[in-house]
């Protein structure tokens, strides 16, 4: 009975690890093609010039293929101490998630008034030498979301010290069109067309959390009991 015991668990982790991995390969695979065809598309924040969409998903990617190496090998070979190595990173995880979201909702006024004052930072870097990924990532995030500046396309006055704004807050692009009247220019403030975009999409960003969560539990589950069974195992036997 135990031995059929271990045996069903053992299939049940190796088969949850091994869609883990390769969910963890696909992220990764997705942040080295977004860091070779769009090495230049960087961060808009000054203060964390490394805190790339490419650059986060190769973290992400990577900490999740070894998370799920980890409890794949320790369920073929029923290793404990690589059981519970996986239950702890997976838990750990599935903690810091919890305590950032806390977090976030807490401190979200802060957390507003940081990011606007760092992103309002950052335009004094745009155009400048050294800066092209964070010029592209401004050009992109105005072209797409037809928005201009942080809080308001006057954002820009203070970084040419004119009445001027980049050729992506034109409502119709062209070369200089920054320079003409302020009537052809996007005038919503990129924060707020952001953080709406992130409103309207709410339900599919807490139903991924959800899964997510859902998943770990499960993982959490799997690897305690194929662990506790291989200690009653292993002291049956002894």
């Amino acid at each position: 009975m135990a031995e059929g015991c271990m045996m069903a668990l053992r299939y049940g982790m190796v088969f949850f690890n091994l869609l883990f991995w390769l969910g963890g390969c696909g992220i990764l695979g997705v942040g080295v093609w977004l860091s070779v065809t769009q090495g230049n598309f960087a961060t808009l924040s000054s203060s964390l010039p490394s805190l790339s969409a490419a650059n986060l998903l190769i973290a992400v990617g990577t900490i999740i293929m070894v998370i799920g190496c980890l409890g794949c090998v320790g369920a073929v070979k029923e290793s404990r101490p690589l059981l519970l190595t996986f239950f702890i990173l997976l838990l750990l995880i599935f903690f810091l998630e919890i305590l950032s979201i806390m977090l976030f909702f807490i401190y979200q006024d802060e957390i507003d008034h940081y990011a606007q004052r760092d992103l309002k930072k950052g335009l004094q870097l745009f155009g400048t030498e050294g800066n092209v990924g964070l010029t592209n990532a401004w050009m992109i995030v105005q072209t797409d979301f037809r928005c201009c500046g942080v809080t308001n396309h006057t954002d820009w006055f203070e970084v040419y010290n004119a009445t001027r704004v980049p050729d992506s807050c034109c409502l119709e692009y062209s070369d200089n069109c920054g320079l003409d009247n302020p009537g052809t220019w996007w005038t919503a403030p990129c924060y707020e067309r952001v953080k709406d975009w992130l409103n309207e999409n709410l339900v599919a960003l807490w139903i991924f959390a959800l899964c997510t969560a859902l998943t770990q539990i499960l993982g959490l589950v799997f690897s305690m009991t194929m662990f506790c069974q291989a200690v009653k195992v292993e002291t049956f036997y002894a």
